[in-house]
C-alpha cells in the first residue's frame, strides 16, 4: 500500500480515542478512594465535569481545591493515591476489560504497511498506554506505535500544545505532514496549537463538545460492517475512515491554515 497524500504520521490521543477508557478510569478512582478510606465517590455526571481538567493528579487536585473535598490531601498524598488508582486501572485492562474502538487497529496496521509512522500524544501515564496497547495489540505493540508522548513528559498538559510538540520532535516530522485523531475539545486545541490538523471521533463523554475547528468530525473510524458517519468535513469515499481519507483531511487542513 502506498503512502496517501504524503501523510508522514498519525498521532492518536488515548483515552476516549483509542478506546472508551473513561468509565474504567472512573471505576479505578472510586475503588482507590475506597481503598484509601476516603469518603469520596465520583458519579458519571461529576466525572464528566472533572474531565475538563486533563491529567489524573491534576484532576484530583482540582477536586480537592474546587469542590471542598475533605480531607484536603497534599501533593504527596495525591501522588500516592494516583499511583494506586493507576495500578487498579492497569489490572482491569489486563483482565480484558477494554477493547480498541472501531477502526483503530485497522488504521494502525494499515499505516505500518504503508510506511506511515504512528504515535500517541496523551495526558495519561506511559504505564496506562503500555497496559492498553499490550492488552489490545500484543506485547510487540511498539513496532506498530513507535512514538509515545505521555503524561508527565511535559510541564503543561492539554489544551496546551506541549504534548503534541514533543510528539512531533520524537517523530522528526513537520506538523503539516501529520494528522491528529482526537475525541475532546482539549485535545483538538492542543493539536491545533502545534499546527497539526485534526480529525475528531467524539467519545461517550465528549459527544456534546464544540469541535468546530476540526477539519473533520466522524462518529467513529469504522470498519467493514461498522460504517462511519461524517458529522462535518470531507465526505467519505469508503464506508469507514481509511488512510486515503486521512490524507484528504490533512490536505484540507493545510488549505484551511493557508486561507
Amino acid at each position: 500500500m502506498q503512502n496517501p497524500g504524503t501523510l508522514g504520521a498519525i498521532l492518536f490521543d488515548v483515552d476516549g480515542t483509542l478506546a472508551e477508557t473513561e468509565e474504567a478510569h472512573r471505576r479505578a478512582f472510586n475503588q482507590a478512594f475506597h481503598d484509601f478510606d476516603l469518603p469520596w465517590s465520583w458519579s458519571r455526571e461529576l466525572y464528566g465535569r472533572l474531565l475538563a481538567v486533563t491529567g489524573g493528579k491534576e484532576r484530583l487536585s482540582h477536586y480537592v481545591s474546587q469542590y471542598g473535598a475533605s480531607p484536603a490531601l497534599d501533593a504527596a498524598a495525591i501522588a500516592d493515591l494516583h499511583r494506586h488508582k493507576t495500578r487498579l486501572y492497569e489490572r482491569e485492562v489486563f483482565e480484558g476489560g477494554l477493547g480498541l474502538r472501531d477502526g483503530v487497529e485497522r488504521l494502525i496496521r494499515s499505516a505500518a504497511q504503508a510506511g506511515i509512522r504512528v504515535g500517541v500524544a496523551t495526558t495519561t501515564t506511559k504505564a496506562n498506554v503500555d497496559a492498553l496497547l499490550t492488552a489490545t495489540l500484543g506485547p510487540g505493540w511498539d513496532r506498530l506505535v513507535q512514538v509515545v508522548a505521555a503524561g508527565d513528559m511535559v510541564r503543561a498538559k492539554k489544551p496546551e500544545p506541549d504534548i503534541y510538540l514533543l510528539a512531533l520532535e520524537k517523530l522528526g516530522c513537520a506538523p503539516g505532514k501529520v494528522i491528529a485523531i482526537e475525541d475532546s475539545r482539549n485535545g483538538l486545541l492542543s493539536a491545533l496549537g502545534a499546527g497539526i490538523p485534526v480529525l475528531v471521533t467524539p467519545s461517550s463523554y465528549t459527544a456534546g463538545e464544540d469541535f468546530s475547528e476540526a477539519v473533520a468530525v466522524v462518529d467513529r473510524l469504522g470498519d467493514p460492517g461498522a460504517k462511519s458517519r461524517v458529522i462535518s468535513g470531507p465526505p467519505l469515499e469508503a464506508d469507514f475512515v481509511d488512510l486515503g481519507y486521512l490524507g484528504r483531511v490533512r490536505k484540507a487542513g493545510e488549505r484551511g491554515s493557508a486561507a
